[in-house]
């Protein structure tokens, strides 16, 4: 334990108020303190003042920082959560091209058949599992062409067409929540 006097000599050395004057005074010989000076408690509490404000305003700082990492981090959790299921996605469209490839081949007489009906049907129930996961297609025939949307793969002669019209789709592209997965293989007017 401090002795007493090294206790006195850390207040010296820490500026604080020196301890109270014992004295007899007029309360029958009781013991009094003797407060200390004003000015001295006014620059303590200033003092106490400016760090309360400094600690305030670090406090502020590091909370608003935090709250600031917090809204980034939920951003990019949601960014990876909102593209995780493309990989698989872009497993899916091949099925999807090969359905359009029968439908597009499919003699006219079998249009009616009961059996080429269900197939079409597996067809738009996996174009609505797409849709519901936020995919969707590019149009693109008869649109101007637009490199970000589209590839082309052959440029055709047409005239009295502009040029750079989009005239068929080889292969349809497709966008998840409005990023680009797959570009639209398409043939232009040269």
């Amino acid at each position: 334990m401090k002795s007493i006097k090294k206790m006195k000599e850390e207040k010296k050395n820490h500026n604080l108020p020196s301890p109270a004057k014992v004295s007899e005074g007029n309360l029958g010989g009781q013991a009094t303190h003797t407060p200390p000076p004003v000015s001295e408690l006014k620059a303590a509490l200033e003092k106490c003042r400016r760090q309360k404000d400094e600690y305030l305003a670090g406090w502020q700082r590091a909370r608003a920082d935090f709250l600031n990492y917090k809204k980034e981090e939920m951003e990019r959790i949601s960014q990876i959560l909102k593209y995780a299921n493309e990989e698989l996605i872009l497993k899916i469209l091949p099925i999807l091209d090969n359905f359009d490839l029968v439908e597009k081949e499919l003699p006219e007489d079998l249009n009616n058949n009961e059996y080429i009906k269900g197939v079409f049907q597996i067809k738009a129930q996996l174009k609505d599992f797409l849709k519901n996961q936020g995919v969707e297609e590019i149009k693109s025939l008869g649109e101007k062409f637009d490199p970000n949307f589209q590839e082309v793969v052959q440029e055709v002669e047409v005239k009295d067409k502009e040029s750079g019209i989009i005239i068929e789709e080889v292969q349809k592209g497709y966008l998840l929540d409005g990023k680009v997965i797959r570009p639209a293989q398409v043939k232009i007017i040269k």
